[in-house]
């Protein structure tokens, strides 16, 4: 019997977070600023958003956009934010570092994943950017990581699904690759028949009010966007869940 899907949400505010419990989904990812594609949560939210959900709530480890190269201080930045996350009650943490030259840093993120344990960890997009994604698969699994967050180095799953297959294949069950990149509810089918992921990002917003011109698609999610929990009932159901 094939395993079950798992939904990750992922989401920058408690009501995104609320919504996708309600909805049916397995797991929150929780960061703020997904305008830069996502940093580190605060505190206070992170807090918040462990008290109100009861489903697994994993953290992005990210101390600020732009690349994955991190100087000493952001290194030490992002352990002393997993300690904090480790102290609220989070099940697992999300992050990646490369090297000047684009490739895994093993020994930084090795480190990281010791530190977090034994919290779950996600080894994120930093993965997509990397040359060579099989060489990047092989020094992720070096890390002890989880899982890998990647759209297969493409900029969206479908465009990704052929390399998302294979590593899939490679992954043999060793670690799990979890698929990201405007995952829909029109493209959710297609995408795990055609790669056998079982694990899926989304984060599915909406635009939570009427808005007249295109600049609407450039406001906060709290001004603008929001999730709905009837939209991912609506996803599940389209994954034949």
């Amino acid at each position: 019997m094939p395993t079950p899907l798992l939904l990750e949400m992922c989401v920058e505010s408690l009501a995104s977070a609320v919504a996708a419990e309600l909805g049916g989904a397995h797991r929150v990812e929780l960061c703020s600023d997904l305008a830069v594609e996502g940093v580190t949560p605060s505190a206070s939210l992170i807090e918040e958003v462990r008290r109100q959900i009861s489903i697994p709530l994993h953290i992005l480890i990210r101390p600020r956009p732009g690349d994955f190269s991190y100087s000493p201080s952001e290194f030490e930045q992002m352990k002393n934010d997993i300690r904090r996350a480790k102290e609220v009650g989070v099940n697992g943490v999300v992050f990646g570092i490369l090297d000047s030259t684009s490739r895994v840093d093993v020994a930084r993120t090795q480190a990281l994943v010791e530190l977090a344990r034994p919290l779950s960890v996600t080894f994120h997009r930093a993965f997509d950017v990397c040359g060579n994604l099989e060489e990047a698969f092989r020094n992720v699994l070096q890390t002890g990581a989880d899982r890998i967050l990647t759209s297969g180095g493409a900029r969206t799953a479908e465009e990704g699904s052929a390399v998302l297959a294979r590593l899939v294949k490679l992954a043999e069950g060793r670690v799990g690759i979890l698929a990201c990149g405007t995952i829909r509810q029109a493209n959710v089918r297609r995408i795990i028949e055609a790669t056998s992921v079982r694990e899926v990002h989304a984060s599915l917003l909406e635009q939570s009010k009427a808005r007249a011109d295109a600049d609407a698609l450039h406001e906060t999610e709290q001004d603008n966007l929001a999730l709905r929990p009837e939209t991912v009932k609506r996803f599940l159901k389209a994954a034949k869940l």
